[in-house]
C-alpha cells in the first residue's frame, strides 16, 4: 500500500510555493529549512512528480504539476482545519480562517460593515479579505487563495460560479460647470463629444464602454485611472465626465470640490453584484455561513433619487446553502 501524504508535507509545500524560498517557508512555519526541504522531497517522491524547481539564484519555481497540485493542497489543508474546528464545537458552529475576495471599488462600500457584523454573528470565524480586479480575484479563487469573492456579474470566466445578491445601475458624474449639469437626468447620447474620465479596472472599462456603445457613443477618453477617487477628483476639477456604479454619501472629491451626480435617462440594464466561487468546489462550513450571511445582510438599496446607491446592510438570520 502506498505511503500516504501528510498534512505537514502539504503545509511545507504550500508555504514554500507562496514564500518562493525554502528559507521563507521555514521562517513562516517556525521549523528548520532542512525539515521543509526533506518534507517536500518526500512528498514529491510519494506523488511521483516534481513539484518545485530549486534554483539558488531564482529561488523556487512551480512546475506544471506543482501548479496543478497547489490549489488541491490548499483545499485539503482548509478541509483539515474545517474538520478540526468543527469537532471542537461538535460540528455545530462555523470556525476557522476564511479568506474572501472583493472587487476593489466595491470593497469600501461593503466590507467594513460586513466584517463587523459577520464577526458578531460568527465569532469563531476569523474573516480576512483581499481586494483586486475581476481578473485577479477569479485567479485567486481558482488557485484556492480565497474561498469566495464579491464581484460584479460581468466577465465571469469558465470554472467560476456566480450567484446574484442584488443589482445596481450606473450614474453620470459631472463637473459642477459642465453643460449637462443642469439636467435632472442625462441621456447617454448627449455625452458624445465630451471628454471622459475612464475607470480603467476590469470589468468597469468594458462595461462602461458597452453601455455607451449601445447608445451610439464612442467615448472621448481624456484620462484613464484605476483609482475610483482619482476619477472623482479629475471630474471635480473639470477634466471631463465619468460613469460610475458606486456612490459615496458625500458628492465631493478628496479636495472638497463638488461633483454633480445624475441618473441616466436611458434604460440601462442593471449590473448584478454577487458571490463567486470555483465551480464544483465543496464549500467549507464557514464559507457557507458567509454566503448565507450575505444573502440575509445585503438588502435592496434604500429609496433615493439616484439608482446605484450603495446597498444597506441589515442584520438577518436567513439560512442558505452555497451551491456546490
Amino acid at each position: 500500500m502506498p505511503e500516504r501524504i501528510s498534512l505537514r508535507q502539504l503545509d511545507y509545500f504550500v508555504a514554500a510555493a507562496e514564500a518562493g524560498t525554502m528559507t521563507g517557508a521555514a521562517q513562516r512555519l517556525y521549523v528548520s529549512q532542512s525539515a521543509v526541504s526533506a518534507g517536500i522531497g518526500e512528498l514529491e517522491h510519494q506523488l511521483g512528480v516534481q513539484l518545485l524547481i530549486r534554483a539558488k539564484a531564482k529561488g523556487l519555481t512551480l512546475t506544471t504539476a506543482g501548479h496543478l497540485f497547489l490549489p488541491q493542497a490548499r483545499d485539503l489543508l482548509a478541509r483539515s482545519e474545517e474538520l478540526q474546528a468543527g469537532m471542537q464545537e461538535v460540528g455545530q458552529t462555523p470556525a476557522g480562517r476564511l479568506v474572501i475576495g472583493c472587487f476593489t471599488t466595491l470593497a469600501p462600500f461593503l466590507l467594513p460593515r460586513m466584517l463587523e457584523e459577520f464577526a458578531v454573528a460568527h465569532p469563531g470565524v476569523s474573516l480576512e479579505f483581499v481586494e483586486g480586479s475581476l481578473t485577479v480575484l477569479q485567479h485567486l479563487l481558482r488557485e484556492g487563495r480565497c474561498e469566495l469573492a464579491l464581484l460584479y456579474g460581468v466577465g465571469i470566466e469558465a470554472g467560476i460560479a456566480f450567484d446574484t445578491l442584488y443589482s445596481t445601475e450606473p450614474h453620470v458624474l459631472l463637473p459642477r460647470e459642465h453643460p449637462l449639469a443642469d439636467r435632472e437626468a442625462v441621456r447617454l447620447a448627449d455625452l458624445d463629444g465630451h471628454s471622459m474620465i475612464m475607470l480603467d479596472v476590469p470589468p468597469s472599462r468594458r462595461y462602461f464602454s458597452e453601455v455607451l456603445a449601445d447608445a451610439g457613443v464612442v467615448p472621448t477618453v481624456r484620462h484613464r485611472t484605476e483609482s475610483f477617487e482619482m476619477v472623482r477628483s479629475l471630474v471635480a476639477r473639470g477634466a471631463g465626465y465619468s460613469l460610475l456604479i458606486q456612490r459615496p454619501t458625500l458628492d465631493v472629491s478628496y479636495e472638497g470640490l463638488a461633483v454633480q451626480v445624475r441618473p441616466i435617462a436611458d434604460g440601462v440594464p442593471p449590473l448584478p453584484v454577487g458571490l463567486a466561487w470555483p465551480s464544483g468546489s465543496h464549500p467549507t462550513r464557514r464559507a457557507a455561513a458567509f454566503a448565507a450571511f450575505c444573502r440575509g445582510a445585503v438588502a435592496r438599496p434604500p429609496h433615493r433619487a439616484l439608482v446605484g446607491s450603495p446597498p444597506a446592510l441589515v442584520h438577518g438570520d436567513q439560512v442558505a446553502k452555497l451551491p456546490a
